[in-house]
């Protein structure tokens, strides 16, 4: 049993956007933090686009000075494009005069609380992260590249991270731990309270191409350098597309795991093609541009935890829960789980008591958020093209745009995903229905994975 002090109050796994924003709030608040990342900074990373509700927690880290500084492209809205071509009754849905080919909205339309700006960005991630952790280290964190946490230990008076780096292994005694390990889970397999979600089993193979015309799909040039999600004719897949820089793009195609067959995970790029070439246009245009990084796949993309904080510890962000990347919550998650987090572990450290009861309030506000989105998400891939008709009818559009811009915390269910599933219950129980065609297939169970 370990007897030894704590060297640190509070010990980071990982130092992407959870964990260098944990360790900038909880450095500001005056505690000892270290961070370790098993990386060197810059390294890819994909997840590039941000939603409006990163900016308040960009503003209190003091961060948001050097991503403007970066000249990252500024996002100010976000598009839907499809192939459908069939007239669509619009079934009482106000407003709505077209065949549902193109839906946008723009971040201004509706007030944020702490957002001083009709915009947030695309961020290249290795630039992008590398800000958020300099920024930490700047606030008295220390920060350690390059050093793996194999493990933590519970069973003594103090947690003990067991780090392995090239300088060898060794034993860190801290107060407290923050996982902020991403889709390595560190503590989420160490404790074995991973879940996989059998529902949202996507696949992503994603690749950047310079000199993409963004306009080929937009019907305005100004909002060309909006965040583009357009689907396929092809079962419940998609595809990104995400400005870098001025002339760099992101383009990913997400699928379902079933679809993305032994086969294509041996050549990528048959697959990736085989795909986009459902939309034609989309093909011609990336045809005509340079594809300037090798294709990658990303896997696992679905999980819960049936715990995520416990005596001494916490997880953040994608270490204790993702679903799927549709609406770019993957840095929001992780900045804001952070934010939260940080606001029990300060009274925590105050009252020098780390047990588990300090965390609830966490607990149940990312319970909230993330059941929010996941339900978003399900209603979402289940209403398929049929999700434009609320973005574009003003009962609901705010209601779309305020899920859109990243707030999922401060209610128990926004109103919009009842008359979603609403809407989904009707045509489902009804064959003849005029929407039944253009349902997706992919449909969660009510009792989806939690943690």
């Amino acid at each position: 049993m370990n007897t030894k002090p704590a060297e640190w109050d509070i010990g980071i796994i990982g130092g992407g956007p959870g964990g260098s924003t944990a360790a900038a709030y909880l450095a500001k608040a005056g505690l000892s933090v270290v961070v370790f990342e098993s990386a060197h900074f810059p390294r890819e990373h994909v997840g590039e686009s941000l939603v409006p509700a990163t900016t308040p927690v960009l503003l209190e880290t003091g961060a948001m000075a050097a991503v403007e500084a970066a000249g990252f492209p500024r996002k100010f809205g976000a598009a839907w494009t499809s192939a459908e071509t069939r007239p669509v009754s619009h079934l009482g849905f106000s407003n709505l005069t077209h065949d549902f080919r193109l839906a946008e909205v723009m971040f201004n339309e509706r007030d944020q609380a702490g957002v001083d700006r009709d915009y947030t960005f695309h961020v290249d991630r290795g630039k992008f992260d590398q800000i958020l952790l300099e920024n930490a280290a700047s606030l008295g964190a220390q920060v350690h590249q390059g050093v793996r946490v194999n493990r933590v230990d519970f069973d003594g008076e103090h947690p003990v991270m067991h780090t392995r780096s090239a300088d060898g292994n060794r034993e860190v005694p801290v107060r407290m731990v923050i996982d902020a390990s991403g889709r390595n889970t560190t503590l989420g397999s160490q404790l074995k309270v991973k879940v996989a979600d059998s529902v949202f089993n996507q696949y992503a193979i994603h690749t950047w191409f310079d000199g993409f015309d963004r306009q080929a799909l937009s019907a305005e040039q100004s909002k060309s350098d909006f965040i583009f999600i357009h689907f396929l004719p092809l079962t419940d897949t998609w595809v990104w597309q995400i400005p870098i820089t001025d002339t760099v793009t992101s383009i990913g195609v997400v699928t379902q795991k079933r679809r993305f067959a032994d086969a294509a995970r041996e050549d990528l790029e048959a697959f990736f093609w085989e795909c986009v070439g459902s939309r034609p246009e989309l093909e011609a245009a990336l045809r005509s541009a340079e594809q300037v990084r090798p294709f990658k796949s990303e896997g696992d993309y679905s999980y819960a935890m049936k715990q995520i904080c416990g005596d001494n510890f916490v997880m953040v962000g994608d270490a204790a829960r993702f679903v799927d990347p549709i609406f770019s919550t993957g840095v929001s998650i992780a900045l804001n789980s952070a934010r939260l987090a940080c606001q029990d572990i300060i009274a925590a450290a105050e009252a020098g008591d780390f047990k588990r009861e300090r965390f609830k309030t966490y607990e149940m506000l990312l319970r909230r958020g993330v059941r929010n989105w996941y339900e978003f998400i399900s209603v979402y891939y289940r209403l398929n093209i049929l999700f434009t008709a609320f973005v574009q009818d003003p009962r609901y559009r705010l209601d779309v745009l305020k899920m859109l811009q990243g707030n999922m915390y401060d209610e128990a269910e926004p109103k919009a995903l009842v008359e979603m599933r609403n809407v989904i219950r009707a045509v489902e129980q009804d064959p003849e229905h005029l929407w039944h065609p253009y349902l997706g297939e992919l449909s969660a169970p009510t009792a989806a994975p939690i943690f």
